[in-house]
């Protein structure tokens, strides 16, 4: 499945936040990440090319982060939030300046139920938080 086949199969409910939560995450991303597939969805991954171990799980390239729509919610996987404990501190505590909405989120994987309800500025903020060099490091260092 290609990105433009994933968001033609997005609900008309969700495309809009959808589009608009992955190109506000991709605007401010560092350089290095690439687009992939992974796992039926669209997220960023760390390339092969320069972490040629990939994931431990399948030999994919290194996730980093993951948007998906699903049935009943709008989702962000990040993956380094999972890896660094100061990170989701961060997020939990900015995310009430941001919304009046309670947050709704797992260790990775933040939802939306509202899809006129997301935090896009903060979404930017916390792509812009972490670089290819520091992700890897964080992976290495939790891997033992």
């Amino acid at each position: 499945m290609t990105f433009d086949e994933y968001v033609d199969n997005i609900d008309e409910k969700w495309r809009e936040s959808f589009i608009r939560t992955w190109n506000v995450i991709s605007e401010h991303l560092p350089e290095g990440f690439d687009v992939y597939i992974h796992h039926g969805m669209p997220g960023f991954v760390v390339p092969k090319d320069r972490y040629p171990e990939g994931y431990h799980v399948d030999n994919e390239p290194l996730p980093f982060i993951g948007v998906a729509s699903q049935k009943r919610h709008l989702a962000v996987y990040h993956m380094g939030m999972y890896r660094d404990p100061e990170l989701y501190d961060w997020f939990a505590g900015e995310y009430p300046r941001h919304m009046s909405t309670k947050l709704n989120m797992g260790k990775s994987c933040i939802r939306f139920t509202n899809p006129g309800k997301v935090p896009y500025d903060l979404l930017g903020q916390l792509a812009e938080k972490t670089s290819v060099d520091e992700w890897i490091e964080l992976y290495e260092s939790r891997k033992q």
